[in-house]
């Protein structure tokens, strides 16, 4: 479904992807794991359109993604969820959540699409009128995740949907994650927390120095040694 090649990324004179390659396949959760400054959002951006890489390839469904504008990769299904939230504050919880349903299609099944959100977000449900500068962290981090629902994303590409949120979000945030999966959302995610992104997920990716260093099942690499030395100092 998403194949990405020996991609290589520099901010400009420093090169921060080396070759990374790996896939995704469809309906899979795939989470990228890694230190801070591993690469981890640098990879997702360039997949976005955000970043070009200077060589590589990344292939959607048979298109060329490092070829088509950043503003157009959406309209192919594919949705970037960034890493800190991103609201427009002043904004109702519901008018950010119509900003993801700009596209033909999307617009088309608005109505459909927001009712599914507030049916997995039951407390946007309560706020839909409440600016959304006045949610909770999770709440918001709730928004930011509905919104690139509203697109009806293929592939949803979330940037640490659990950072700053208190351990029992956690939990519920990647036990979102795991529904929104299995209403037929492939998943590509960044993540800070190892072991229980590893219990939801299909595959993992490690990045190290903005090299894969390992890749797996997330059961196999939930019982890695160096995955438990690095991650969980045993």
């Amino acid at each position: 479904m998403l194949k990405v090649e020996k991609i290589n990324v520099s901010y400009g004179d420093m090169q921060v992807l080396w070759d990374v390659s790996f896939e995704v396949k469809d309906r899979e959760i795939v989470v990228l794991l890694g230190a801070n400054g591993a690469g981890k959002s640098t990879v997702l951006k360039s997949i976005s359109g955000l970043i070009r890489p200077s060589s590589g390839s990344i292939d959607y469904k048979g298109i060329r993604l490092n070829t088509v504008e950043p503003h157009k990769i959406i309209h192919h299904g594919l949705v970037h969820v960034p890493e800190g939230r991103r609201l427009f504050p002043d904004m109702t919880v519901e008018e950010n959540l119509i900003m993801g349903s700009l596209t033909p299609t999307a617009k088309k099944h608005r109505k459909q699409t927001l009712e599914w959100v507030c049916e997995l977000f039951g407390r946007l449900n309560e706020r839909l009128r409440q600016p959304a500068g006045t949610l909770s962290g999770g709440e918001q981090q709730m928004v930011a995740i509905g919104r690139g629902l509203m697109a009806r994303p293929e592939i949803l590409m979330l940037d640490e949907p659990s950072l700053g949120l208190a351990p029992v979000l956690v939990e519920e945030m990647l036990d979102i994650v795991k529904k929104i999966n299995t209403e037929g959302v492939t998943i590509l995610m960044v993540e800070q927390n190892v072991m229980q992104s590893l219990d939801i997920c299909t595959r993992a990716y490690v990045l190290e120095h903005g090299r894969i260093a390992l890749e797996g099942t997330g059961k196999s690499l939930k019982n890695n040694d160096y995955i438990k030395k690095a991650y969980l100092g045993i």
